[in-house]
């Protein structure tokens, strides 16, 4: 986390502490049959719910009966959540996917009319982990820019658009898409002005925005950029559900009428018109209410574990340049595999990863608010016996 982030990370957790927290039941936690006492999971963006959690949690849940059936993935709390996501990324209406996949690749498709080249970065989801299924499906041309970087820039773009219209058969860019924060370059996120200067540019050049967000809500407590404003320069934007707002699985596609509207045939078009949706978007309406205020609490307790641990000569912390929620952890002295034992006997479960042995690659999430950097400090030392 640089200054600026930094300074921007203070200001918004300044600004939580003045609005009432929204605590989390029980039992989004906790189930009678499972009760792991866990007292952090540094996995993953959420909470990572075993099936015997989600099914408890889902049945609390529709206890008082005010959980309304979709019909199709139309109408009842699926449309109670495309409502809620409309708003708060300030887009004309929104459309429930069941994955994220089809709501990128659909959002592409229909904004690209009849310019079928795309610019993506070449680290991107859509570019790499789809198998080419905007290609084969949809007849697009995804032009890959920014090498091994989570960022391009608006002269990149400059000079493919530039080139697709030089050949001897003009071709227009109809698409620029953009994903950030970026998996494949472990959270960072995609800078910030460089992307207020590609959106200038797009409107000029009379291109639409896309923004692949599946993780745009983990990025405002290190950037300081709200999730409204990272939307207003995209013509459509996709959230997942089930990351960090821990439903089994889901995606919300946000964006004007026109576009969105016939999302509901395009979708069933692609197999993918769900009968029943309600399990799936009824946990991540839960989760969503209130979430930015308990994230950037989560985030205030891992930037103080993180103060503490870089204290203790046997922990070496490595943060991310333009990082958000992964940071990585070398244990001196021990392989991490072991290490990562000892805290899963002591409720803290984590994972071993990165370039040597003895490294952990830790998550920032929901779960650091069931204690406290202190506690956590204490469990990491002591793991080191």
């Amino acid at each position: 986390m640089n200054n600026l982030q930094r300074r921007n990370f203070l200001k918004l957790a300044a600004t939580s502490a003045l609005i009432p927290a929204t605590g989390l039941p029980a039992f989004a936690f906790k189930n009678k049959a499972a009760d792991k006492k866990t007292v952090a999971d540094f996995r993953g963006d959420g909470l990572n719910h075993s099936p015997a959690e989600y099914a408890n949690l889902l049945a609390r849940l529709t206890e008082t009966g005010s959980i309304m059936p979709d019909n199709y993935s139309i109408g009842g709390c699926v449309e109670e959540l495309e409502i809620k996501f409309a708003k708060l990324l300030g887009k004309e209406t929104a459309v429930f996917m069941p994955t994220g996949t089809l709501a990128n690749h659909l959002a592409i498709r229909s904004l690209s009319g009849n310019n079928k080249r795309v610019i993506v970065q070449q680290e991107s989801h859509v570019y790499n982990d789809t198998g080419d299924g905007t290609q084969v499906l949809s007849n697009l041309n995804l032009i890959p820019v920014g090498t091994n970087k989570a960022s391009f820039t608006v002269e990149e773009v400059d000079s493919v658009v530039k080139k697709s219209e030089s050949g001897r058969v003009a071709a227009k860019v109809g698409v620029i898409s953009i994903e950030s924060p970026v998996r494949r370059k472990q959270g960072e996120v995609f800078e910030y002005e460089q992307m207020k200067q590609i959106a200038a540019y797009a409107k000029a050049n009379d291109i639409k925005m896309h923004l692949d967000g599946a993780r745009i809500f983990l990025a405002t407590p290190y950037t300081g950029v709200t999730v409204t404003e990272y939307a207003s320069l995209f013509d459509t934007i996709y959230v997942s559900l089930y990351k960090y707002f821990n439903a089994a699985s889901g995606a919300i596609l946000a964006g004007p009428k026109s576009i969105i509207a016939p999302m509901y045939q395009n979708r069933r078009m692609f197999g993918s018109g769900l009968n029943q949706a309600w399990p799936f978007t009824a946990v991540a309406n839960y989760y969503l209410d209130g979430f930015a205020e308990r994230f950037v609490k989560a985030v205030a307790v891992s930037e103080d574990l993180i103060k503490k641990l870089s204290t203790n000569s046997r922990f070496e912390i490595h943060r991310i340049a333009s990082g958000t929620n992964i940071f990585r952890l070398t244990v001196k002295g021990m392989e991490a595999k072991t290490f990562v034992e000892n805290l899963k006997s002591k409720n803290v479960i984590a994972r071993a990863g990165g370039p040597t042995p003895n490294d952990l690659m830790l998550q920032v999430n929901e779960s650091l608010l069931h204690s406290s950097a202190a506690e956590l400090e204490s469990i990491f030392v002591k793991s080191l016996s």
